[in-house]
């Protein structure tokens, strides 16, 4: 935790300039291979707590217990926390808090904060690139001479948007079994969709993922542990090994003077840091939608009739749970978790089980809080959205660009109102 942390790291007596937090230069924008297409990022949106905290979601879900609600606090305190070179920030690192990503709407939404990925490929397979750093670069070092750039062997480059977190701990309690059933429904417009088995890094069984871009997490435990070491560069029991700047072992060795694990366990403590962040997850309420309006119950149809409930699942059940509050709920998240192939759409990056051009359904509760939209927040509205839709969303898409206009306002409103 932070006070040893900070013990080791004074013992270590490492010139503190070296470790001086001080703001750095962008790194050079990722090279564009030829024939990959990557479009510019969304217009930079200011980041930080104070914008989370104005938000007005960002609370506990209802009928937590006393010591529950005391975790939640616990959870969203270290959430909100900056953290530091001497504590184990870096040496390279995207941003120094959780909240500095998200933020939108409230503590824990998501943002028009974008982090960039990379790999190779040739002849149809994908290279990740990890002895060069991949395949996630870090965009921020704890020094100018630790910064990462897209090496010129990657020919993919794609950023993705961060994510809000909001109802995450609902989407954790939806069983298993659920979602593989889902998946092996046979569905209509020539959807498939497939459960994405991951390897748990707490439990160490294969699980069902849900949680990121490419549905590549199943627990938020896990999801929590690996953006402490991606997104802070903050080593912990589950990732317990630091990140080189573009692969670079020596560099490493002369940047990281904070002993690993940096994330560990205090004495007589039974969670760490990251255990205390995905607390608050867990914990923290979705975005309930707007009251039905005549406009949106009409778009409701409509997003049925388009065929979007297809993907867009509208709710879920979950299972037992210690949390009460958590168990047996309805899940309004309008998503089936679950992979599908989206053409064009897809972002090049594989994630096995995911491949390049699969991507996870995205959750549409709380839409109405996003100004961008698609993994790359490439559009700025929501038709643009949904008319870049690909692969086996095609047949709904076209079905959408064929609405009259009456129809697409009312769908339009119906999604404003989630």
């Amino acid at each position: 935790m932070k006070t040893a942390k900070a013990v080791l790291s004074a013992a270590l007596s490492f010139p503190a300039v070296v470790f001086a937090a001080a703001p750095l230069p962008p790194p050079p924008a990722p090279p564009r291979p030829p024939g990959v297409a990557l479009p510019a990022p969304p217009p930079p949106q200011p980041a930080g707590r104070a914008i989370g905290e104005a938000g007005p979601h960002g609370k506990a879900i209802l009928g937590l217990s006393t010591t529950e609600h005391a975790d939640f606090a616990t959870g969203r305190a270290e959430f909100v926390n900056v953290e530091t070179p001497e504590g184990g920030l870096g040496p390279i690192f995207n941003d120094v808090s959780c909240v500095a990503c998200h933020f939108q709407g409230g503590v824990g939404g998501g943002s028009r904060v974008v982090v960039t990925r990379f790999g190779r490929v040739t002849n149809g397979v994908f290279d990740p690139l990890v002895e060069l750093g991949g395949p996630l670069l870090q965009r921020q070092a704890i020094a100018p001479a630790f910064l990462e750039t897209v090496p010129t062997a990657a020919n993919v480059v794609a950023r993705r948007m961060t994510t809000p977190v909001f109802g995450a701990g609902l989407i954790e309690a939806i069983p298993d079994a659920t979602l593989t059933a889902q998946a092996a429904l046979v569905k209509p417009d020539g959807v498939k969709g497939k459960a994405a088995l991951v390897k748990d890094v707490v439990s160490g069984s294969m699980r069902v993922g849900r949680f990121g871009w490419k549905a590549q997490v199943s627990t938020l435990q896990a999801f929590s542990a690996d953006a402490y070491l991606n997104e802070m560069g903050v080593t912990g029991r589950y990732f317990p090994v630091e990140n080189a700047p573009n692969g670079n072992r020596a560099l490493l060795a002369a940047a990281d003077r904070v002993l690993d694990p940096e994330d560990a366990l205090a004495t007589d403590a039974t969670k760490s840091d990251s255990d205390l962040a995905a607390d608050f997850m867990k914990l923290l309420a979705p975005v309930p939608p707007l009251a039905g309006a005549a406009s949106g119950t009409s778009g409701a149809a409509v997003f049925r009739e388009v065929g979007c409930v297809v993907c867009h699942v509208p709710s879920f059940q979950t299972g037992p749970s210690p949390v009460a509050a958590l168990a047996n709920k309805t899940v309004g998240l309008y998503s089936d978790l679950l992979l599908h192939d989206m053409g064009k759409l897809g972002d090049g990056i594989a994630q096995p089980p995911a491949t390049m051009t699969e991507m996870r359904t995205a959750p549409l509760w709380g839409l109405r809080l996003r100004d961008r939209y698609l993994h790359d927040g490439r559009a700025s509205t929501l038709d643009m959205a949904i008319l870049a839709h690909d692969g086996e969303a095609k047949v709904a898409r076209d079905r959408y660009a064929k609405l009259t206009p009456a129809k697409r306002n009312a769908l339009m409103a119906f999604l404003a109102s989630l």
